[in-house]
Order: C-alpha cells, then structure tokens, then sequence
C-alpha cells in the first residue's frame, strides 16, 4: 500500500522518495505590478524559504529522491524574463538537493511553452502506482488498472470556515483526498503565498466541470484536508461544508 503524507503545501511519499508540489506560478507578483498593484516583490523568497522547511521535513521522514512539479510552474502565458530569472534560483537550489534529471516538470496550462534547456516537460509523470498531472486534461494512460494514485494540482483549493453562522468566515487552503474510477485522487492546493486559492465549498456545477478532470458528483465525496499552522486537518467531505 503506498503511504503518503502532507508537508506543509507539499506531497511526500516517503517509500518513493518523492515530494510533489503543486502550482507555484512564479512572476504572479510581478503581474500585480505590472497591472499596477504595488505589492512587495517577496514572492521567490517565499517559495525558496518553504521549499527548504519542505525538505527538511521530507528528509526526516525518509530518502529524498525525486521532485515532481504539478505544473503551472509560472504564471505568465507568454515568456518573462523575470520570471526565467526565478526558475533559475529555484532550480540551481534544488539541484543541491536531487539530480537534475530527477526534477520533474509537468505541464501546466499557463506553461505555454518548454522553457528548459532540454525541453524535458512532460504532460504527466508516472512512477509505480503514482499518476502525476497538472488537472486540467485527461490522460488515457490515468485510467490504467495499475494506477492506483492520481495526484494533481489546477484547482488552488481553499475551503472557508465558521464555527456558528453569523461569524466571520477564515479561508485555508487544503488538500482534497477521495476516490474516483477506483482510483485514490489528491488534489495539492498552489503553492501561492499571496492567495488562498478557489472555494472548493462553494463551487459551481459549470465551472468545476468545465475546470476539472473530477466531476463534481465525484469531487463532493473528497475530504478537505485543511492546513494549519500545527498540520494538516480532515474536515470531512466536501459536501458537508457547503457554505
């Protein structure tokens, strides 16, 4: 049985050794300063400062040996230098910490183009049981009897909470974890600092099917994993958070 666990915003199979992480649309800081949102350019700083707790972590829980991007690495459509400017820290970091051909990019659609030197992104990963995919298309090869595992990003889910009705409302992002085709489907929230992410608890039939590779009849049995400052929590199923 493969066993996984969470590490802050990340995925860890320890056996596997390998941490996947989901959207981190680099230059989106950049973005709101272009649109004329004067925000502190602190972005990378973030990303590099949690990636290195990420593997702390991971580390102490076993071998490190692979880490797979879910895709929508940046967030520009088109080609930013700036943005080019991140990946490369970000990966002349990572590089310290796994062999480069064991950083895996997969194919977002805001990653409009292969932007490596290798051209090495792929539309999906695949590693024992474990399908990896950015969300936003269906692959034949997910639906092999052998896959056991699909994990995902694409959808940034967040989940709002209140403890009585008429009470402030506090938004979280969160892990979702549920069945579908007899498969186990995990959904990574982003990796954005500046946002929560999409209300999972409040989501339209048209939009999540139009968005998703998971319907929604499928997606309202999935339990929110909510992540807060001390782990991560199982609020239960979707359907029983409705807002």
């Amino acid at each position: 049985m493969v066993k996984y666990e969470f590490i802050n915003k990340s995925l860890f199979f320890p056996e596997e050794g390998i941490l996947a992480i989901g959207d981190l649309h680099i230059g989106y800081d950049y973005m709101l300063k272009q649109s004329g949102i004067l925000v502190p350019e602190r972005q990378i700083d973030e990303i590099l400062s949690n990636l290195k707790s990420i593997i702390k972590e991971a580390k102490n829980q076993g071998v490190l040996k692979k880490i797979v991007f879910l895709g929508d690495i940046k967030h520009s459509f088109g080609f930013e230098f700036e943005e080019m400017s991140e990946l490369r820290k970000i990966f002349d970091f990572l590089k310290k910490e796994v062999t480069e051909k064991n950083i895996i990019l997969i194919k977002g659609n805001h990653d409009t183009m292969d932007y490596t030197k290798d051209k090495t992104m792929k539309p999906f990963h695949i590693d024992g049981e474990i399908f990896f995919t950015h969300g936003h298309e269906n692959f034949l090869e997910m639906f092999d009897p052998k896959i056991k595992f699909v994990v995902s990003g694409h959808l940034h889910p967040s989940v709002s909470i209140t403890e009585k009705p008429g009470v402030k409302k506090e938004t979280f992002k969160c892990f979702l974890v549920g069945p579908h085709e007899k498969k186990t489907f995990i959904v990574l929230p982003s990796f954005l600092g500046f946002v929560e992410g999409t209300l999972i608890n409040d989501y339209e039939e048209d939009y999540m099917e139009s968005f998703s590779i998971i319907p929604k009849k499928s997606m309202m049995k999935f339990h929110v994993n909510v992540i807060g400052e001390d782990g991560t929590f199982d609020f239960g199923a979707i359907k029983d958070l409705q807002s």
